[in-house]
């Protein structure tokens, strides 16, 4: 499957948002991926996840680990598809901790899969999750990298469509000052 393929099943679903965001990282963006929209067809979901599976079929994993909410789908095929066990982090307090039973075992290696990556910062807390209990992180798959490979996480990383999608700091935003566009936050994890 190719990237074109990939893009396309982002737009054919929709899943490519215009208007004004405000993302995780607290920036704002005029587009917004909501992967939900391309995950919720497990056809597309299996097509995707295949390529991130694929790209670290050679690579010693023993568990896939993923922040909710968006990774968690990403994480579980992906863990199917290499037939190993799939955990997330959540948060709690505002800070991703495992939940539910989940752990981190000493020595085994986690590949951290996530939905869409903007700024990486729900994947380096769980790479610290990982390592603070003294896992290994053995690389970072995920389907959304709007950096344009500009994030980097210092082990092996592949995402199935790399944009160079514009973002501001909030105060420099010129949606809010320009447009009077109001601001909508579509995903999961609340900002103030």
């Amino acid at each position: 499957m190719e990237k074109q393929n990939i893009l396309d099943i982002v737009l054919k679903t929709n899943a490519l948002l215009n208007g004004h965001f405000l993302l995780t990282s607290g920036r704002h963006s005029n587009q917004y991926f909501q992967c939900a929209l391309i995950l919720q067809y497990p056809e597309y979901n299996e097509l995707i996840c295949n390529k991130i599976a694929d790209f670290f079929k050679d690579f010693e994993i023993d568990v896939v680990i993923s922040p909710a909410i968006g990774g968690i789908i990403v994480g579980q095929e992906v863990a199917r598809l290499m037939n190993i066990k799939s955990i997330f982090a959540e948060r709690e307090d505002k800070k991703l901790v495992l939940r539910r039973g989940f752990n981190i075992e000493e020595g085994k290696k986690y590949l951290v899969c996530e939905d869409v990556v903007t700024t990486g910062g729900s994947v380096f807390e769980v790479m610290d999750i990982v390592r603070n209990y003294g896992g290994i992180v053995a690389g970072v798959g995920f389907i959304v990298d709007r950096s344009n490979n500009k994030v980097q996480f210092g082990v092996p990383q592949f995402s199935t469509l790399q944009l160079e999608v514009v973002s501001y700091p909030a105060e420099e935003c010129p949606l809010c000052t320009e447009n009077k566009i109001p601001v909508v936050k579509p995903g999961s994890r609340k900002v103030k």
